[in-house]
């Protein structure tokens, strides 16, 4: 395990951490409580100190399960939770003082804890990130005891850029994948002179960077692999990065030239983000105790060859690219 710190909030997080969207089963499937603390538990035994929930997975049961967790452990872990995307319509206007506070209260007791390490907006509308006074009340919050640091979670680069203006702002959750590379060319810098965290989220693509899925894949009508390629729930950027699924399993095949014998290529794809120091840690997702036995492997393996890394730049360069470079 190797550790480092979130931007201007100071703490010292696992590189490789955890993200709760699926936890407590397969997207779409009902939530099982076991299955969450046995995957939040090891992650804990294996040294991950950072975990990352919203109050919209599974209906505020991630958030339970996460704060069960923690609360029973004595580690420090640090909790980072997520408001805004219950409003419904999910619309700027949806957006005010009194119902962000409302969710982070619900955050509070759902999740148990006194005080939530990381409160993130989930993802707003782009013209909320123009209003101040959405972001001055984080800071009284801060000052009520209930949240320690505020950050956002965005969809597109321009939304980063924005959000890091406002000094209150300490962290930054972001897509950024083999798949999803425009990050790194201005936003990255930006956020390392701002002093600002860099959380990675969606590290395979949803999935189709560990080079276990065929054209032949299914997934649960519950599923957004199903349901959201076209963005018929939520930004399609979620949904395998916004890579046509036929295209990404080309560019997948490619990619397994690179690493022969390698039949999972999931420990590749985080080696490749942690190449970049900008980034404090990625928060993939485990749905199954041994998905997360498969992400923390990423430490034990060899460094990325020249070649490999070349290789892995000209199919996102040539195959990718056009495709999604622009649009997020």
């Amino acid at each position: 395990m190797t550790f480092r710190t979130l931007g201007k909030t100071g703490f010292d997080v696992s590189s490789i951490s955890l993200g709760t969207w699926q936890v407590g089963g397969k997207w779409g499937e009902p939530f099982d409580d076991r299955v969450a603390d046995h995957i939040i538990n090891d992650a804990i035994d294996a040294g991950v100190n950072f975990i990352d929930t919203a109050d919209v997975y599974s209906a505020g049961d991630s958030e339970t399960a996460v704060g069960r967790v923690v609360r029973s452990r004595s580690e420090r872990v640090f909790v980072a939770t997520k408001c805004g995307r219950q409003i419904n319509p999910h619309v700027n206007e949806g957006y005010t003082p009194a119902a962000l506070r409302g969710y982070v209260e619900d955050s509070l007791r759902r999740t148990g804890l006194e005080t939530l390490d990381l409160i993130q907006l989930h993802c707003p509308p782009t013209e909320v990130y123009y209003r101040p006074e959405i972001f001055g009340l984080f800071e009284r919050l801060k000052e009520e005891g209930k949240i320690r640091h505020l950050g956002v979670s965005v969809e597109k680069v321009e939304e980063a850029l924005k959000a890091i203006e406002y000094d209150n702002v300490t962290t930054v959750q972001i897509i950024f994948n083999i798949f999803r590379q425009r990050p790194a060319e201005l936003f990255f810098r930006e956020a390392q002179r701002r002093n600002v965290g860099i959380i990675v989220r969606v590290p395979l693509a949803s999935g189709l960077l560990t080079g276990k899925f065929s054209a032949q894949s299914t997934f649960g009508k519950e599923d957004h692999r199903h349901f959201n390629r076209d963005g018929a729930g939520f930004d399609k950027g979620e949904t395998f990065s916004g890579v046509n699924y036929a295209l990404g399993l080309r560019a997948v095949s490619e990619i397994r030239d690179l690493f022969p014998g390698e039949d999972n290529l999931a420990p590749r794809a985080l080696q490749w983000i942690l190449q970049f120091p900008e980034v404090s840690t990625i928060i993939p997702g485990a749905s199954r105790p041994e998905q997360l036995t498969s992400n923390l492997s990423t430490y034990a393996l060899p460094a990325l060859t020249e070649s490999q890394r070349s290789g892995l730049q000209r199919i996102y360069d040539e195959m990718i690219k056009p495709e999604v470079h622009h649009l997020w």
